[in-house]
């Protein structure tokens, strides 16, 4: 049975709470797209890098999410605080198919708190 929407995004959350890359990097399909703070990534790997800059932008982090799901998109602002760091402009956009993230854009700057 195909996950939801909702159900790819509170395991994807988890999994980053958790900073488990791999658990991460499964929610994605092969051939995802994730556009960046205006650079583009594609696939698993692509994913991988994408959360191994995030995580090392702000570790451990504290996240506040506010979430709007319209069908298969996901509208999402959030604000983390971890290693010292903080992010309080992130904006992501994410379209799901098949039970993964298929598209996901990406803006947010790390600043320290």
């Amino acid at each position: 049975m195909t996950r939801t929407p909702e159900e790819v995004f509170a395991h994807h959350g988890q999994a980053l709470g958790a900073e488990d890359l791999e658990e991460i990097v499964a929610d994605y399909r092969d051939d995802a797209v994730l556009v960046v703070n205006k650079q583009v990534f594609r696939g698993k790997d692509g994913a991988r890098q994408v959360f191994t800059q995030l995580l090392s932008d702000v570790p451990q982090a504290q996240w506040q999410l506010d979430t709007v799901f319209a069908d298969d998109v996901l509208y999402l602002e959030w604000k983390a605080t971890g290693g010292g760091r903080t992010v309080d402009n992130g904006v992501d956009t994410f379209v799901f198919a098949d039970g993964l993230i298929r598209v996901q854009t990406v803006l947010y700057t790390a600043q320290p708190a």
